[in-house]
């Protein structure tokens, strides 16, 4: 880190970057930043706090960029926009969001880098809590909202600053990023078809737990058991709900109303109960993973258990908006088919017809993954759900638009379930609100989006 420049945070308001800015601004450096949304009057409340936090904002034109200045990007910005091209001009230092990460990480005494293709921030979460709850004082950097640490003060909580002996964060791999990062603790949920090949995936997360002192892996996602043979039994900690050989196996799993309740049993040790106040069989394997992210760290099973009861669960993760008229409305990031079947399973634990709205979040992971959302979709959704898509959401520059919403939604029809496409999300929202009767549940679906959360409000007010 260098103490005599201001670190220009370009984004400022995504999800990977507003926690990582305030992580680097409370450990005493001058931090500004800049994002089209602030110059399209969008999310005003997320700028009125960063402007409360004494972070100064510009508009993406160049002005905020200077020679003194820390040029900060992730994979969503372009190198088109006026701040970058300035930056290049006045040969400012240039960094990436996960370059700048991975130096504050790598430099904690202990660290715990959550990785996997689903339920990174929710897992991320959970060891925030958990560790809050034990003493250890965090560091934590996450992608999503953390709602245990919600405040009036701090209604964006995806980050922490703890004592600095400590730091948990969500890493990705959907650049290549992860690749920065050594973690002490490395907790890897599953690997499955995203941003990239499964060779590369494969590449990037064995080289990620090879890194580490402890690997935690799940033993019920058929990518992550193969790597936990390769590594010796005394640098792995194994999570399960089926896996009798795991180290921690849940049991007895019981959905309820405003939860899951299940059962863990630690190799060589007692089983104990637990129920976690958020939904789900996805959810019970996070929670595993957190337990034995705490395991790694010595704090002893009951405790962490106990923490993990308080534990209320992520922004835009199954996340209730209300209910009207009998009729609930539901706000998710699921975005990937792993995600997508986790969110439809939870739901149809319990009764009620799903009116679907599914954002893609760009137009490669709908090339990539077209095949994955037919199916997923198709052996997911019952014959009464009703899935509606609109056009992906697009940030600018120049993309490939071989497959669109049309393909998934022509290919869940064919299989038998009804789908509709309608070019602009406010049409997609129309027709599920004529469709909705009491019993319903509308699923707002998608990421890299923060819109999609207003969205969901005004569907829940507009319901009668």
């Amino acid at each position: 880190m260098q103490d005599n420049r201001t670190y220009f945070f370009c984004g400022i308001g995504g999800s990977g970057m507003l926690p990582l800015a305030l992580i680097v601004q409370r450990r005493g450096h001058a931090v500004a930043g800049s994002d089209r949304a602030l110059d399209q009057g969008q999310l005003p409340e997320k700028f009125a706090f960063l402007r409360a936090q004494g972070i100064g904002l510009f508009p993406q034109d160049g002005s905020g960029v200077g020679p003194n200045t820390v040029c900060v990007t992730s994979a969503a910005v372009e190198e088109t926009i006026p701040d970058v091209q300035a930056a290049r001009r006045q040969h400012a230092t240039m960094a990436t969001r996960a370059e700048l990460l991975a130096e504050l990480f790598n430099a904690a005494p202990k660290s715990i880098g959550v990785a996997g293709t689903s339920g990174k921030s929710t897992t991320t979460g959970m060891i925030a809590w958990l560790m809050q709850q034990a003493g250890r004082q965090p560091t934590v950097m996450n992608g999503a909202v953390m709602r245990n640490f919600v405040t009036a003060e701090t209604p964006f909580a995806s980050f922490l600053v703890g004592d600095g002996n400590l730091f948990v964060a969500e890493v990705d791999e959907s650049d290549g990023s992860i690749a920065h990062y050594t973690p002490q603790v490395a907790v890897l949920n599953n690997i499955a078809l995203d941003h990239k090949s499964m060779d590369e995936l494969r590449a990037l997360f064995r080289e990620f737990v090879a890194k580490a002192e402890v690997a935690v892996l799940n033993l019920d996602n058929a990518e992550t058991a193969l790597l936990a043979a390769e590594i010796p039994a005394a640098r792995r900690i194994t999570y399960s709900l089926s896996d009798t050989a795991a180290d921690l196996l849940a049991g007895d799993i019981a959905p309820h109303a405003d939860g899951v309740g299940f059962s863990v049993r630690q190799s060589g040790g007692a089983t104990l109960s637990l129920r976690l106040r958020v939904p789900g069989r996805h959810n019970v394997a996070n929670a595993l993973a957190a337990l034995a992210a705490a395991r790694a760290c010595g704090i002893p099973l009951d405790r962490a258990a106990a923490a993990l009861a308080g534990f209320t669960g992520i922004r835009r993760r199954l996340e209730t908006v209300g209910t009207r008229g009998g009729i609930t409305v539901i706000d998710d990031f699921a975005h990937n088919p792993d995600k997508i079947a986790a969110t439809l399973a939870a739901m149809h634990e319990f009764p009620g017809r799903l009116l679907i709205l599914f954002q893609p979040h760009g137009f490669g992971p709908l090339r990539l993954m077209r095949e994955g959302f037919v199916d997923t979709f198709a052996t997911w959704m019952r014959a009464e759900d009703i899935l509606t898509m609109p056009d992906p959401v697009y940030f600018g520059g120049t993309v490939e638009r071989s497959v669109t919403s049309v393909d998934i939604v022509d290919g869940v029809d064919a299989r038998g379930r009804q789908a509709r496409f309608f070019p602009d999300r406010a049409a997609c929202g129309e027709h599920l609100l004529g469709l909705a009767r009491t019993g319903d549940r509308i699923i707002v679906m998608g990421a890299r989006d923060d819109t999609l959360s207003t969205f969901a409000a005004g569907l829940l007010a507009r319901l009668p």
